[in-house]
């Protein structure tokens, strides 16, 4: 990046409504140590190398309030909130791993085709924000370690003509300090960096990495270049956890004395992975009569309607705290707050799973590619010059040929925001990315086809195409005949068999030949279990004899095959692309050892046999998450074992055992009359 002066950025964010302070001569000797301190040098500002050209002088009141317009219908829901604020995260990556945040054994990470190109982000910006958007907050993931995060912030920066008035980051602070000059001349306002504990032991145990001292210097910088007009708001963002960093509100509260900065403690709360229970949550109630114990002066300070947290100040103290209550006070009623996922998908709620792809839209225009640079400049140049056909004011670039389908699936996802999100007893089970990936739920094989996550395809708003492959096989059904009848292959009805017509009909399948989910909404919950069996079958008895012995050079073969099986349970609906997702209550994976000496017999060397066993409450049947399990479990056994045995197979995949629903118990595939329906 072209290094341009601190104090001339000032000059041009003036010029773009940020208005810093004045910067008088003692300010001009101060930016010039802070030049020989390490930042970029200072010349002379009072004959500028770069002169900045005067700003077009600003609109009268009077005109602005003539020219006003209504809020867009697209961002405003059917409880009249109004969502100017855009959070758009950049990546999944993080240099840390926090606990509450990433799963312990991590997340896949998508494709790069399938996440968004840095032209993307600036379209879609530029798209919110003709429609009224003045906030965007960029998150992750780590936005900081984005290659290309200055380059991508200059261009949203360059909205502000148009009405953005807010650029800020979310950021755990470690990479912070050696980009945080440059992020400031391109417009930034203000940084939510999060830190759970002021120890750098306990940092250290929280985010299983080390990286304490770069976030204090973080922190620092943020300090330091406000005292030079920088003008950046600086949050601390504490998650509290009770038995972790409880013991540790009273420090952070203490940050507050003498500095400028606002910490907001947030409620622990569920996202997929982070193993939340309700007694890890340290309530808003109790951090108040906490801190209350120690400073009987706390007050509450009026905020704004749209504020997120709840915010106090001790009298004499500079700085503020804020309380985020997702869990027990929600703020839903005021959400202002729309977010777009690294992967390109509308989220309208934190703790909503529906999700639609403005990605798979926008990328229309361009074959369903990626929209790289080259693309991007050539769509510009069209857009400019049909631009200068129509007017000679200055319009936002919004870009995409079909950005009116975009707002019409944009103001369809908004108009199906609920007036609240769940609360606790039901939110904990909810399926939901894990918060590392807000900004990915895995998609479909084929990634140059239109497709969605799960989550997608279940919203009626975008219904992806299959692949042509697929359209081709179901438009031709096989002329097979059963009983005299011929097999009807389309149907959008869930029955399997038509005992009047004798007419056997696939549920997944509707009669134009599409694949779509089938709806549940109609059925009643019931306690639900299934249980699918497989084994893995040996051709020599090494196999078996070391798994027993634990001498498997890749470790614990039956141990991580259990967790395998367990964590593919959970992943199902991620997997297979129409089945629901259920909140299971239970899953077991027992895997047993089944020697056998006669090696003369095909597959004579032994056997592991797998059962797995998967309980829920609900509208559906857990049949396909038992048998991810055994199948996955299975699969974990044949990976850690092919260097010994590069003949062994899986056999035997089936479910042995369903119960629950109108089927009532079913055993090995034939239904148990003695036990009745089990509804």
């Amino acid at each position: 990046m072209t290094h341009r002066t601190f104090s001339t950025h000032l000059a041009r964010a003036a010029s773009r409504g940020l208005n810093p302070p004045p910067i008088g001569g003692h300010h001009v000797e101060s930016l010039r140590r802070l030049g020989t301190a390490g930042a970029v040098a200072i010349p002379n500002i009072t004959e500028p190398q770069n002169p900045v050209q005067a700003p077009p002088a600003r609109p009268s009141r009077r005109q602005l309030l003539k020219d006003a317009k209504p809020f867009s219908d697209f961002l405003t829901d059917t409880f009249q909130r109004q969502h100017d604020y855009l959070r758009i995260s950049l990546t999944e990556r993080c240099n840390l791993r926090c606990v509450y945040c990433m799963p312990e054994e991590g997340v896949p990470l998508s494709p790069p085709r399938e996440l968004l190109t840095t032209p993307e982000v600036v379209m879609l910006s530029s798209l919110f924000v003709s429609q009224g958007v003045n906030k965007i907050r960029l998150t992750g993931g780590e936005p900081t370690i984005r290659k290309d995060i200055l380059s991508l912030m200059q261009q949203i920066g360059a909205l502000r003509p148009y009405g953005l008035r807010e650029l800020c980051l979310t950021t755990n602070g470690i990479a912070l300090h050696r980009k945080l000059e440059g992020m400031v001349e391109a417009g930034l306002t203000g940084v939510n960096l999060s830190l759970d504990t002021l120890d750098p032991w306990q940092f250290q145990i929280m985010t299983r990495r080390k990286g304490f001292d770069a976030v204090m210097r973080s922190i620092d910088r943020v300090f330091e270049l406000n005292k030079h007009g920088a003008g950046v708001k600086l949050k601390i963002n504490a998650v509290v956890m009770r038995g972790i960093n409880d013991r540790e509100i009273i420090p952070f509260v203490e940050m507050t004395r003498e500095k400028d900065i606002e910490v907001r403690f947030i409620e622990y709360m569920p996202f997929d992975g982070n193993k939340w229970n309700e007694g890890k949550m340290f309530s808003y109630s109790e951090m108040l009569d906490r801190i209350r114990e120690k400073f009987p002066g706390l007050e509450k300070v009026q905020g704004h309607k749209n504020d997120t947290s709840k915010t106090y100040r001790i009298p004499g103290f500079v700085g503020k705290i804020g309380f985020i209550t997702s869990m027990t006070h929600n703020f839903c009623g005021t959400c202002n707050r729309l977010r777009i996922t690294s992967d390109g998908n509308l989220k309208v709620c934190l703790f909503g799973n529906a999700e639609v792809s403005l990605r798979d839209i926008l990328r229309e225009s361009n074959g369903g590619e990626p929209i790289d640079e080259e693309a991007y400049e050539a769509m510009k140049k069209i857009e400019m010059n049909r631009q200068q056909q129509i007017s000679n004011e200055p319009t936002p670039l919004h870009l995409s040929p079909n950005e009116q389908r975009l707002l019409e699936v944009i103001g369809m996802a908004v108009k199906r925001k609920k007036a609240k999100h769940a609360g606790i007893g039901e939110l904990e089970h909810m399926k939901n990315r894990p918060m590392i990936l807000i900004g990915q739920q895995r998609f479909m094989p084929d990634s140059r086809s239109q497709v969605l996550p799960w989550d997608v395809v279940r919203n009626p708003l975008v219904i992806p195409s299959a692949p042509n492959s697929v359209v081709s096989w179901l438009r031709t059904p096989p002329n097979n005949i059963v009983h005299g009848q011929h097999l009807r292959c389309f149907s959008h009805t869930s029955l399997r068999h038509d005992e009047k017509s004798n007419v056997v009909k696939l549920t997944h399948v509707s009669e134009s030949g599409s694949a779509h989910m089938v709806s549940i909404s109609e059925k009643t919950p019931t306690k639900r279990v299934a249980k699918a069996a497989c084994s893995v079958n040996f051709t020599n008895e090494i196999a078996c004899k070391l798994i027993k012995e634990n001498q498997i050079k890749k470790g614990d073969v039956l141990g991580v095959a259990r967790l395998a099986g367990i964590m593919a349970a959970k992943r199902t609906s991620d997997l297979i692309p129409l089945c629901h997702p259920i909140a299971i209550t239970k899953v077991t994976v027992d895997l047993a050892v089944r020697e056998n000496d006669d090696s003369s017999k095909e597959h004579g060397g032994g056997r592991i046999e797998i059962e797995a066993t998967v309980a829920c409450e609900g509208k559906t049947g857990v049949e396909m998450e038992a048998l991810t399990a055994a199948s996955t479990a299975a699969l974990t056994v044949y990976d850690m074992c092919k260097a010994v045995d590069k003949g062994m197979c899986i056999q035997g995949l089936r479910v042995v055992l369903k119960e629950g629903g109108k089927s009532g118990r079913w055993v090995d595939g034939a239904r148990d009359d003695l036990a009745g329906p089990n509804e």
